[in-house]
């Protein structure tokens, strides 16, 4: 069975070119199902150390939720997404799939804060670094910060000090919510909303209320307390299918993993001999290993019974959304990459126009809006009405401009939401069922919902399956995940 590249359907042997060693058809067979990160992540690894493997995905393309579409002349990714330097599984993946110069990093963190609400005035603000070591390397850009007042900035300095003796790990602060911990430790509203939430939304996708310390901590001492670059930003300069769809399905294709699209798994079960069998439209996979690389609630739908001792478990990690707004206008209104904005619906705003091919000399503008519970569902219109002026209000060059375009998308369960205590519902990549692994950002890895969670969760599955297969392999990365 191989996959007709035109329709992603299943084909007869024979009809693409794939290895055909007596060893390669002697080795353990794997198949993966899902094919977003994690799962193309597990799948290269599988196969990186000898086995064969099928990646099945229902979608007509690989990439999960960080993907892109067509409309028009526009290449237009669902949503803004972007990694840190600290995100070394991502950025293994990113040299895996020889796509890493598509998506460079900042040489230095630098961040444009942009409060429009203040009374004197808008104030433009800057988060960056020196090279100087952790915590010397925000210092100069804290005492400077014009979004806080002297004795916000030193409380700032103060929690930073006590949040870097922090375990993440640590089971007592996954169950309780970064806002409590962050008032224990003087901060003012107008500190949460001016730095920690403005870091912390984009992460986490939830606000200082609603998210986990544990996964909170996890996010700040890794990103600004570990290394003075970890924090610097990188994003694809192209669209994210180039990266995750094609140039991910390229290295597949080379090591002769069969990636079948427009496939669901209908069932996975233990066979007579202890191997399993992964069912699919019209056939039945027999495989050594299955790597279950889907979200929380369809894995909960496909798991044989007595894999995880408390599968309903699964059930109660809940989801959270996050809303993209596009805007095209008729020329430039904004000089800088991107910038963040206070005093503002407005979260963050990015240039798109150059990867998404814009021609005729307009700008492309995707505003990303994290934790957008109240907004995910609102009308185009609505929201049309909403983050125009808001846009105009903080780029005056947007005012009197025209629009082009403006459209809409949504990710209603883009993230699994990190609640206090969701860390005791994640499972691990092993079940109790040898052979069997799961993969997913919701799963445990110690990171938020993240393209880097993602991936770390492809490394401990793969790595789950060739222990239970019996292969020799080692860990891409120099550190545990």
């Amino acid at each position: 069975m191989t996959t007709d590249d035109s329709t992603g359907r299943l084909t007869a042997p024979g009809d693409r070119d794939a290895p055909d060693s007596t060893a390669f058809a002697a080795a353990p067979h794997a198949v993966v199902v899902g094919g977003g990160l994690a799962g193309v992540t597990a799948a290269l690894r599988l196969a990186d150390s000898g086995a064969r493997v099928t990646l099945l995905e229902g979608r007509p393309r690989l990439g999960g939720l960080a993907f892109s579409f067509e409309r028009g002349e526009l290449t237009v990714d669902n949503g803004q997404h972007v990694y840190l330097r600290c995100c070394t599984a991502y950025r293994w993946f990113l040299d895996r799939i020889d796509a890493a110069h598509l998506a460079p990093l900042q040489d230095r963190l630098d961040v444009p804060v942009l409060d429009v609400a203040h009374p004197r005035g808008p104030r433009l603000g800057r988060l960056r670094r020196t090279g100087l070591p952790v915590p010397l390397h925000l210092a100069a850009s804290l005492a400077t910060y014009p979004h806080l007042s002297p004795a916000e900035r030193a409380g700032v300095a103060r929690a930073a000090l006590a949040l870097k003796k922090l375990d993440p790990a640590d089971p007592a602060l996954d169950g309780i919510d970064f806002a409590t911990w962050l008032g224990r430790h003087g901060q003012t509203p107008r500190t949460i909303e001016a730095l920690w939430d403005l870091v912390g939304v984009a992460t986490l996708n939830a606000t200082a209320p609603h998210a986990s310390m544990g996964l909170a901590a996890m996010v700040f001492k890794t990103g600004l307390l570990s290394d003075p670059g970890a924090a610097d930003i990188g994003w694809a300069h192209v669209p994210l299918g180039e990266l995750h769809d094609t140039r991910a399905r390229k290295a597949l294709d080379s090591l002769g993993v069969r990636t079948e699209l427009r496939t669901k798994a209908e069932r996975i079960s233990r066979t007579a001999d202890g191997r399993w069998a992964v069912q699919v439209p019209g056939e039945t996979l027999d495989a050594d290993a299955v790597v279950l690389a889907v979200p929380q609630r369809e894995a909960h739908g496909l798991l044989p019974e007595g894999a995880l001792a408390d599968p309903d478990r699964l059930l109660d990690i809940g989801t959270a959304p996050i809303l993209n707004v596009h805007v095209v206008y008729d020329r430039k209104v904004l000089r800088q990459p991107f910038f963040t904005a206070l005093g503002s619906p407005v979260q963050w705003v990015f240039d798109r126009t150059e990867s998404s091919g814009l021609k005729g000399g307009g700008q492309y503008l995707a505003v990303s809006q994290s934790a957008a519970q109240d907004e995910i569902d609102e009308p185009v219109a609505v929201l049309r009405e909403r983050y125009l002026p808001e846009l105009e209000r903080l780029l005056p060059a947007a005012r009197g401009a025209g629009v082009r375009d403006f459209f809409v998308t949504r990710e209603r369960t883009a993230t699994f939401a990190p609640t206090p205590g969701v860390g005791r519902l994640r499972p691990g990549a092993r079940t109790a069922a040898p052979g069997l692994a799961l993969a997913g950002a919701w799963t445990a890895t110690g990171w938020p919902a993240t393209m880097e969670g993602a991936v770390r969760s492809g490394f401990s599955a793969a790595d789950a399956a060739l222990s239970a297969l019996g292969r020799p392999h080692e860990h891409p990365l120099q550190e545990a995940v």
